[in-house]
């Protein structure tokens, strides 16, 4: 007859199956109701993965109900519930379990620590560290992550010399930690230290992970020979982490063939692959190439890398530099449409691109509708209104920041008295800038730029003689502007030698003095400045002006007949010379060369860049229709004067972007009011 205890079930030999079970489950209410069942709640390893697996999905009720009743405050229960609190952001909760905990083990405090670093509570982690009875090389890591993940890299370092000093020895994950802090710092006699330690150190396995971080560090140092020797060592064990740090690197060194060479070789992108060479394109003055090779990720990869948050944002900042709305309003809704959600940066990216695309009121509504705004937010916006000659409304959004207890900061002064400027508000800007406690050369030319905007050129000019540091080429390019409007060629030529020391090589300086001349009849003058340039082997700049039309932005250089709708172009804008000279406009050919006779002097000036640009705009568009003109320079007299008449004769709004600000034309005025 066989026994009572051969007959009872042998719950043990299922334990780890119901282990697996637990683990495995969708759900744990199932399982647990299963084991409550057979009366085995109160195994501890099984009782502690039912715990952790209610608290690993966010079932925190149902975790310290658990908890309450069966665990009698175990150590690895009572750390399963501590960590799920601090990950799921019950940091009150987190902090009373601590505190109510009868015994604390190292894993005890290391959880607490790495819950405060992750919320950003440093003061409250560092308190733990510094309150820890044992601690091992997993605590001291804990702790470096905390420093190193939310910028504090110079309190990382620190905590790696006091470890090493108290005797520990740094493993991978430790030397990972710093080297990153390193990275942040770019400080490169501190990356040659840290790497000539890590040399020296005994068993140390340098795998991937340490290698990819070794190869950031040096990039982001500026060692790029060292980073892509390493690159190039790791050979096949090289990850996607390894590839995206090195096109990265590329980027940031301005070798953008470089890193589209290894991006083309790579065979795993991920969303930081594309996202690095779109944002690298962006920043390296390619804008083109960023559009480009976003289209390329949406029509090459199908539905995965998904584009994401810094993806748009980085596209937003592109089609804001070329000034194609067209292709920006495609990419907002390819947004909405894929509900992909923006943050603050991502916003703000936005608003630059609408400001920059001559759409200011549309950035003004991106602003108002964002949840949350930083000082960029504000900054953008400022910035964007000064372009537009809107002054009063970007004093009253500075006002608004204060208000909203957000500090102006040096960007935020800089767009506020270009505002000024632009607005033509002398008496706000001079009190604005006297409230700047310590302002920097990007201030002093912003006030010089007001003072002589407002015909006060002597005024700017003293304000230059008593600057407190060297004068930089926008500064003297301020006062040179000035004098060009105000016809003062003797202060013009201070100004234009100033900027000669500075920037030799920028054409840009030596045509304007140049047309100075021209204006004031010194022929001779204009000479010495062409042999100047000559000799100094500069080189007149291309200017250039474009319009975004279709999806594609279409060029346009002064003459230019390579366009294929050259001759209803050339047709419009013979037609619109004879309609403007009826109504007494005349080509104004001081900024050509005094050796061409003055009838070619009027034709040369009548097919700059803009003029014809605008003629493209005017075809291609509907009636009434405001059109939107991009160029890379300062827009010419004559052009000004032109297209204001055009403006009128047409009945358009014409939006001009240069390199200074926009311009809206209406009804033969401009908003600049003739100053630019």
């Amino acid at each position: 007859m066989p026994t009572s205890s051969s007959t009872a079930p042998d719950h043990s030999r299922s334990w780890a199956s119901f282990l697996l079970l637990i683990r495995s489950s969708p759900s744990p209410i199932p399982v647990h109701a299963h084991l409550l069942k057979l009366g085995l709640l109160p195994h501890p390893h099984l009782r502690n993965a039912l715990l952790h697996s209610y608290a690993q999905l966010g079932l925190l009720h149902q975790a310290r109900r658990l908890f309450d009743e069966l665990s009698r405050w175990a150590l690895p229960d009572s750390n399963s519930l501590l960590s799920a609190y601090f990950k799921w952001g019950h940091l009150r909760e987190a902090r009373a379990l601590f505190h109510a905990m009868p015994r604390r083990n190292v894993v005890t405090w290391t959880a607490t620590l790495t819950g405060y670093a992750r919320t950003g509570d440093l003061e409250s982690a560092r308190r733990c560290f510094d309150a820890m009875p044992h601690r091992t090389v997993v605590s001291w890591n804990a702790m470096l992550s905390g420093y190193s993940q939310n910028g504090f890299e110079d309190e990382a370092l620190r905590l790696f010399h006091d470890m090493v000093d108290a005797g520990f020895r740094p493993n991978e994950t430790t030397w990972v930690l710093v080297i990153s802090s390193c990275a942040a710092r770019g400080d490169p006699s501190l990356a040659d230290s840290l790497a000539t330690l890590l040399h020296r150190a005994r068993g140390i396995d340098f795998n991937c992970f340490l290698k990819t971080a070794l190869l950031d560090m040096y990039a982001k140092c500026g060692r790029l020979a060292a980073a892509r020797r390493i690159f190039d060592d790791l050979g096949p064990r090289k990850n996607t982490v390894t590839w995206n740090a090195m096109i990265s690197a590329y980027m940031r060194s301005g070798d953008l063939a470089s890193a589209r060479e290894l991006f083309d070789r790579m065979l795993n992108k991920d969303v930081v692959s594309w996202n690095s060479m779109i944002a690298g394109y962006a920043q390296n003055g390619q804008s083109a190439f960023a559009v480009r090779l976003f289209k390329d990720m949406l029509t090459l990869t199908g539905e995965h890398p998904k584009p994401d948050e810094f993806t748009m944002a980085s596209v937003f900042s592109a089609c804001g530099h070329l000034g194609t709305l067209e292709i920006g309003n495609w990419a907002v809704a390819f947004l909405g449409k894929n509900q992909i959600r923006l943050g603050t940066s991502g916003y703000n990216s936005l608003i630059f691109m609408y400001s920059k695309c001559g759409s200011i009121k549309d950035a003004q509504r991106i602003f108002q509708e964002m949840e949350r705004k930083d000082a960029v937010s504000y900054n953008t916006l400022i910035s964007g209104l000064a372009a537009h000659g809107r002054g009063r409304e970007a004093l009253e959004l500075m006002s608004k920041m204060k208000e909203e207890g957000i500090n102006p900061d040096h960007a935020t002064y800089v767009g506020i008295l270009t505002a000024c400027s632009h607005g033509g508000l002398l008496q706000e800007g001079r009190r604005l800038f006297e409230t700047i406690e310590a302002p920097s050369n990007d201030h002093y030319g912003c006030m010089v730029d007001l003072l002589g905007r407002a015909g006060e050129v002597e005024e700017a000019n003293r304000l230059i003689q008593t600057m407190p540091m060297k004068p930089h080429a926008g500064v003297y390019g301020s006062l040179l502007n000035a004098c060009r409007i105000y016809r003062r060629t003797n202060l013009a030529e201070m100004a234009a030698y100033g900027l000669f020391e500075i920037e030799p090589n920028n054409s840009g300086n030596y045509v304007l003095l140049s047309n100075i001349y021209a204006q004031a009849g010194r022929w001779e003058d204009v000479d010495r400045v062409r042999r100047m340039m000559r000799k100094r082997g500069v080189m007149k700049a291309t200017g250039w002006s474009w319009v975004e039309h279709g999806g594609e932005v279409h060029k346009f250089i002064a003459g230019d007949r390579s366009h294929e709708r050259c001759s209803e172009i050339y047709h419009l804008l013979a037609n619109l010379r004879r309609r403007m000279e009826r109504s007494g406009y005349v080509a104004d050919g001081s900024c050509v060369l005094r050796d061409v006779v003055e009838e070619d002097r009027e034709e040369m000036v009548g097919v700059h860049s803009e003029k014809l640009a605008v003629c493209f705009a005017l075809i291609v568009s509907e009636a009434g229709e405001a059109i939107r003109v991009m160029k890379n320079m300062r827009v010419c007299w004559d052009c000004h004067t032109a297209i204001k008449a055009i403006s009128k004769l047409e009945g358009r709004e014409i939006i001009v972007r240069d390199n200074n600000r926009f311009h809206h034309f209406v009804e033969g005025q401009c908003s600049c009011k003739d100053y630019w």
